[in-house]
């Protein structure tokens, strides 16, 4: 199902390049953006986890100088059942945490170092449970590749509006100006929009996955509140790079607003998510700490 989700995706994105360079320079452009897109697909499988992480402005950290966060990634990696991963850091204040690469054995993990600042041991191994869950369920590379193509997209159409010919009236080979504009307005939302349709699911199943492996469906419940409340506090700084990448992190990475933003966000509510591993955890026997009780007052589960 994942391979075919793929194809799909690369596909479909394949095909809104296209329209952007058809609606920026007529059917020439529109054949050049089929080749790029071509040799994109190509980077993107083998390459989308070193380009979503460049866009992430992730960097690599040994075990020397993170002794307790490779403890903890290789402890989960042996109770899912799958290679350590690598471990990379995000230098941001904004709390978070994502998981890319193209197989379980090529995986990588990586936390911001605000989330390290708020949330202790026992929630930060169930967060990394979670993306444990996206490394096992092989969808990392799904999402990666969404998050490379997309990102290709909002650059494209941001190179567009701003050193595009497409204001200058039509020209004999193509080019219509009206539509040029439509789709570099409408493209990275077409992008974001198919990023939902396979974000939203996989974070549901990652979030039940990760709590079975630490079997702690509580400690990512309160996790993912505290991550709610930092992300609402500090968010990250909206660029090109990270609106491509978001639909990568445990937490969307912007503040949100509600009603018509929740339409466009890549994750499911957090009220949702935290009900179904409140439901986990009862079913397990297990109830919230004393220290978890702001968790129950802040959303009412």
């Amino acid at each position: 199902m994942n391979t075919l989700r793929t194809v799909v995706l690369l596909a479909t994105l394949t095909a809104l390049l296209v329209l952007v360079g058809y609606a920026l320079g007529g059917p020439q452009l529109g054949l050049v953006f089929l080749v790029i897109a071509g040799i994109g697909n190509f980077a993107s499988y083998w390459f989308s986890d070193k380009i979503a992480l460049r866009m992430a402005g992730a960097h690599e950290v040994s075990e020397a100088e993170e002794p307790g966060l490779h403890g903890l990634v290789s402890e989960v990696a042996q109770l899912a059942g799958v290679p350590k991963p690598k471990v990379f850091v995000v230098d941001t204040e904004s709390p978070n945490a994502f998981a890319t690469g193209r197989d379980p054995s090529h995986a990588v993990v990586a936390v911001t170092t605000g989330i390290r600042r708020i949330l202790n041991d026992r929630e930060l191994k169930a967060v990394i449970a979670h993306e444990m869950g996206h490394v096992k369920n092989r969808d990392i590379l799904t999402s990666s590749i969404a998050a490379t193509i997309a990102g290709a997209i909002s650059y494209l159409a941001w190179m567009g509006m701003w050193f595009g010919g497409m204001f200058g009236g039509r020209d004999r080979d193509g080019g219509n100006p009206l539509l040029g504009l439509l789709v570099v307005i409408l493209a990275p939302i077409a992008a974001t929009i198919i990023q939902l349709g396979i974000s939203r699911s996989r974070e549901y199943q990652a979030d039940e996955s990760g709590a079975h492996y630490v079997h702690d469906p509580e400690a990512l419940a309160s996790a993912l509140a505290k991550l709610n409340d930092g992300v609402q506090a500090r968010p990250m700084e909206q660029t090109a790079g990270t609106q491509a990448t978001a639909a990568l992190y445990i937490m969307h990475p912007f503040r949100g607003g509600g009603g018509l933003t929740n339409l466009f966000s890549t994750h499911p509510p957090i009220e949702a998510r935290i009900a179904r591993l409140r439901a986990m955890a009862q079913e397990m026997g297990q109830f919230p700490s004393a220290g978890d009780a702001w968790t129950e007052r802040r959303y009412g589960i």
